[in-house]
């Protein structure tokens, strides 16, 4: 069986040599702009010649662009096709932990808060579906989504990803093996999100993307800090270390 393509075309051949990066809507938009912005121009041409003129080359570029499908802007943002943006985000480190414990721990989502500093909540609603509450930098804003676990290896791997509806289409995958010299677990993790169609999203990409990287690598030293911490506890608490001595005084 085969399948037929569709090649992406410009409506008039020879305009501009520039790849098509705007969707159908969007250049449908762009050619009825340009015509109602041009027609208003010629309009008052006598009466505003100067303001006429702006209009007229104004509403000759839309259309330009409607008809060509091509955006110059959308270019130098680095969207040069129509397909979606997909942004990735990958770190791996070392925890000096089992991989079982570590692979438990990151298991239930709700941990997850507790060392993801930026993440608010993670509201656990059943065995694979999670509410995920996240808090910009700075507190500017919280963006939220509903999200399901699409692939769960016990010990090894946990891969989620967003419920059709959410704000930013994101998924991961937290990968656990055993570190190469046999002392701890190596955590590999992807992240990865889609930016809402269009210049604007991939505009908001470029915005994000340092931003969440930033936070990913933020969350990551953090959770290394309170693997550690929590294991320097446990171990105190079995040992009795941090219990006061039978003989001593209780300020």
């Amino acid at each position: 069986m085969t399948t037929d393509t569709v090649e992406k075309k410009p409506l008039i051949e020879g305009l501009t040599d520039g790849a098509i990066n705007l969707e159908w809507p969007e250049r449908y938009i762009s050619i009825a702009a340009g015509v109602k912005i041009s027609l208003s121009g010629i309009k008052n041409i006598f009466s505003s010649p100067f303001t006429s003129i702006l209009k007229v080359g104004a509403g000759g570029y839309l259309i330009t662009r409607g008809l060509t499908g091509h955006c110059e802007l959308y270019t130098q943002l680095g969207k040069n096709s129509t397909e979606p943006v997909n942004v990735n985000i990958r770190s791996s480190f070392t925890i000096n932990k089992p991989r079982q414990e570590v692979y438990e721990f990151w298991r239930q989502l709700d941990n997850l808060p507790k060392f993801m500093k930026h993440l608010e909540t993670v509201e656990v609603i059943d065995s694979k579906r999670s509410h995920w509450v996240l808090k910009l930098p700075t507190n500017v804003t919280t963006i939220s989504w509903d999200a399901e676990i699409v692939n769960d290896e016990p010990g090894y791997a946990i891969g989620w990803s967003s419920l059709p509806g959410s704000t930013i289409d994101n998924a991961g995958k937290v990968r656990f093996k055993d570190a190469e010299d046999g002392n701890g677990t190596t955590v590999d993790v992807v992240i990865s999100y889609t930016p809402p169609a269009g210049g604007v999203g991939t505009a908001l990409g470029h915005v994000l993307n340092p931003i969440f990287k930033k936070m990913v690598d933020e969350d990551v030293r953090n959770f290394k800090q309170y693997m550690d911490v929590e294991g320097t506890e446990n171990t105190l608490a079995g040992t009795g270390a941090d219990q006061p001595h039978a003989n001593s005084a209780v300020l």
